[in-house]
């Protein structure tokens, strides 16, 4: 009882200023044992243990996306007409942004692509051709919008009895493409345009800028397994042969898990920027071609209405796959055919080949 008293009467005969100093120097004690507990008890030097409390919050907030497009987003593509002639083939240019491009033959040999782009800003696009009436079957199927430069008399009548929403070089070859006229080729080789001049277009002629129709192609955001499959073979190089002018072969890098693409025995590269074209998918399958009867450049019909089975390629496995494509405007399906699934493709670019019945294809 003293001993408080005692206390009392010592803290009460202070002076001001010193009771002042008392109260802030116990305040700055009570501070600092606890920064000292804090310390002693809950710091990490590397801050491990905030970042796992971050960590832990972020991957519940993560969710998988699809990379090469967005599943979501309605915008309707647009499905470019590529020059595939030997000489104009240096100077292809932008189709690594293209998330699908599909090849078919054309007359004397040679063949063409169809290059489609989706929500992508890309300043070089070509060189653009003209247009062949089957590949508008593969237009309609992914709800596009065509570009091209010309057509055949055959291309033109669909285009106007089925109602292609297109861009044509040969009515605005000034105004949303130009050419190259620095390339050392004829000029016909050398038509580009870009994603802002299409979209221009577009806004300019009123064309629908929106789709329901949805993908192609069903994306995976977990890695596909081929290797159960029970047609599953190895597939490090692959050659699919369209005619005898045109060859064309991928290799497996399986450091990134893509193919390398190449042409008639040489890297198939982009103008622009001098790499080697990639692709995380090969789907391919064969389908009869035709003469068209009195035509006198030799153009072509496709067979493509009906079904058949192909391969499905990526990161170093291939199995069997069938097809099935029931109208011109129907999306062509393709299934799994061990087990009669709907295919599963890895999140990436795919290339789509179409290759003339009969020719050779090897899958090694």
């Amino acid at each position: 009882m003293k001993n408080k008293k005692t206390k009392k009467h010592f803290f009460k005969n202070l002076s001001k200023k010193k009771k002042i100093a008392l109260i802030v120097i116990s305040v700055l004690l009570v501070i600092a044992i606890g920064i000292g507990t804090y310390f002693c008890f809950f710091y990490d030097k590397d801050n491990s243990s905030i970042k796992k409390v971050i960590d832990k919050v972020t991957k519940k907030e993560e969710v998988k996306k699809i990379t090469i497009v967005d599943p979501d987003s309605k915008t309707r593509p647009y499905a470019v007409m590529i020059n595939n002639l030997g000489v104009a083939r240096p100077y292809q240019s932008g189709l690594q942004d293209a998330y699908m491009i599909y090849e078919f033959i054309v007359e004397g040999g040679i063949t063409r692509y169809l290059a489609l782009f989706k929500d992508v800003n890309v300043d070089r696009i070509g060189t653009i051709r003209s247009s062949r009436h089957y590949y508008l079957d593969y237009v309609l199927e992914n709800d596009a919008i065509y570009v091209h430069w010309g057509g055949s008399e055959f291309a033109y009548n669909d285009i106007r009895n089925l109602g292609i929403n297109n861009i044509d070089g040969m009515t605005y070859g000034g105004k949303y493409f130009w050419k190259d006229k620095s390339l050392n080729v004829s000029t016909e080789h050398t038509a580009y345009s870009k994603t802002e001049m299409i979209d221009n277009a577009v806004n300019k002629l009123g064309y629908r800028k929106e789709t329901d129709k949805g993908l192609l192609l069903n994306y995976s955001v977990d890695p596909v397994d081929l290797t159960n499959d029970e047609t599953s073979i190895d597939a490090n190089s692959i050659d699919i042969v369209y005619s005898n002018v045109i060859k064309d072969h991928y290799d497996y890098d399986s450091e990134n898990k893509v193919y390398k693409r190449s042409v008639n025995g040489k890297a198939h590269t982009d103008y622009v920027t001098k790499q080697q074209y990639t692709f995380k998918n090969i789907i391919t399958y064969q389908v009869e071609n035709t003469m068209i009867a009195g035509d006198y450049k030799g153009r072509q019909n496709l067979n493509n209405i009906g079904s058949g089975e192909g391969y499905y390629i990526s990161e170093g496995k291939a199995v069997k796959i069938t097809w099935s494509k029931s109208s011109r405007e129907a999306k062509t399906v393709y299934k799994l055919k061990s087990t009669g699934e709907e295919l599963k493709v890895n999140d990436g670019n795919t290339f789509i080949q179409v290759q003339p019945l009969n020719q050779e294809l090897t899958i090694s």
